[in-house]
Order: structure tokens, then sequence, then C-alpha cells
């Protein structure tokens, strides 16, 4: 069971929070682990994964990033703004440590809670991640399909242009695998689910969210002391496996598990293998 709430911040901004509960534990002997959302998608934690998350111990935490949902827009945030979200987040919840697992756009603003909330994060999954823009030694574009690149050239452009792209273009099926069909007609139909709903007050929480990913992300990778899971599909055509192991590499403490023949949402079959690795590196912690 799901509980949503809203939190105030100190700057007036509101953010909608999702949170299944310590499940009658009173001794907080559940690993809490915050989910960072893809682009675009609300922040409700992901269904498909509650039961294996319920058989070992995880209590699933969520937040709509500013202008999705019920939160509000924040025009201008960069990835790194996402740390002070979590940690008001888990300030209200009563959550001293946590670990942070995100997917697809998730994945950077996982990165970023790791990398400047090192007191407090645990471990790191990020999944189908994008690397920073720019990124030394990384063709950032090669291999992404043409529709999800002529979308982050519109964003480098700049909002006007992004908007522009937006309102004309269609979602391009090519840009899953005949694996990411398949996943998307099962299980993990639920992120089209939430993507509808995550679309149903605009486009603004997306504008944002690629803007900000080809903009300075606002801390690098390297800063992450945290253990972190990179899992990437090496036939990903949204984000390329190329950026998967530019991240592995990156963070200093990083395991790359690079899924041959999966795609951006077909890896997501190895998500619970993913919760095994988070509970194990967590309780070594």
């Amino acid at each position: 069971m799901v509980t949503e709430t809203d939190i105030a911040l100190a700057d007036g901004r509101r953010l909608h929070v999702y949170d299944t509960g310590t499940g009658g534990r009173a001794d907080g002997a559940e690993l809490a682990v915050l989910w960072h959302h893809g682009t675009p998608n609300t922040g409700t934690p992901p269904a498909p994964l509650f039961a294996a998350a319920a058989a070992r111990g995880i209590r699933w935490v969520g937040y709509d990033r500013p202008g999705y949902g019920g939160s509000t827009p924040r025009p201008g945030r960069d990835v790194a703004s996402a740390a002070g979200d979590a940690a008001a987040v888990a300030d209200a919840l009563g959550i001293g440590r946590f670990a942070v697992m995100g997917h697809s756009g998730g994945g950077p603003h996982a990165l970023a809670c790791a990398a400047l909330l090192p007191d407090r994060v645990l471990a790191v999954v990020c999944g189908s991640g994008l690397a920073p823009f720019g990124a030394e030694g990384l063709d950032w574009f090669a291999g992404m399909g043409p529709s999800g690149a002529a979308e982050l050239g519109a964003a480098v452009r700049g909002r006007v242009a992004l908007e522009e792209r937006l309102a004309a273009d269609d979602f391009d099926p090519e840009l899953f695998t005949p694996g990411d069909h398949a996943a998307l007609a099962g299980t993990w139909g639920w992120l089209g689910e939430v993507a509808g709903k995550a679309l149903e007050g605009g486009p603004g929480g997306m504008v944002d969210d690629d803007l900000a990913y080809v903009a300075p992300w606002g801390f690098d990778p390297a800063g992450v002391a945290a253990p972190v899971l990179v899992l990437h599909g090496e036939a990903d055509r949204m984000v390329p496996a190329a950026h998967g192991v530019w991240l592995s590499r990156r963070c200093p403490d990083a395991e790359l598990w690079l899924r041959p023949g999966e795609g951006h949402i077909s890896v997501l079959g190895s998500a619970t293998d993913a919760l095994d690795w988070l509970v194990g590196r967590t309780r070594r912690s």
C-alpha cells in the first residue's frame, strides 16, 4: 500500500511524496530506498518490484520531481537539486540513511544524491542512466535513436527549441527494442501508465528534465563515494550503453552490469537482482 502526501519546503515549494511505509516494524529494520523516476514519469515507486522489495525488507519512498504531478515546478533546476529535495523528503518521513535507485533520467538524480549527501546515501543503483553532457571521452549522441537525439539536441539549443520539438513530435516506437516492447506489454506496462499521468499537467517537468541533462549537473560522478551498481542494456537505443560504461569508470566504487541484448526497458528484468545487490552492499556499510 502506498501512502501519498505533500510536504512543504522552506523555499515555499511543495513536493508530492509516496511511501510504502514501515510495514508495522517498530525497529526500523527496513532498508529505505528512494526511487528516482525517469522522464516523463511521476515518482510513485515501481509497482512491479513491490513483492520483491517486501520480501527483502525494503521500504520504497519516492517523490514527483518539480513540475511533475503534485510537485511545484522549479524552472532552471539542475540535476544536483535532487539532493536537497531528497533530503527534505527523508527528513519529513523520519528517515536517516537510505539507498537510492533510479531508472533512465532518474539515474543521474540518484547519483546526485549520493555525491551530495555522502553521510546519508548508503548505495546507488543507476539503471539505463545518462552520462553528463560533454563527458570527456564520450561521443554523447552516438548510438542514440534519431528522435531521442533530436529531442536532446533541441534541449541544447534552449527551452523554446525544446518546447517546439516536443509539441511537434510524436513518440518514436523505434527507440525501443523488441524486448522493450515485450516488457511494456507485460509487467513493465506500469511505466506507460505513470508516463501518461506525468504528462496530464503538460510537458513542463519533461522540459525541465531535458534542459538539466544537457546543462552542467552541479556535481561530478567522481565524487560519489558510496557503492554504485550501473545496470545497462547493451542494446539500449534511448540511452546508449556507452553512457553506462562511462559512469561505471567515473564513479570510484562502481560495478557494471552490462546486459547483452537488453534495451532501455527490458533491462529491468534484472531489477530484482539489483535489489539483492542493494541489500548486500548496505549491510556492509
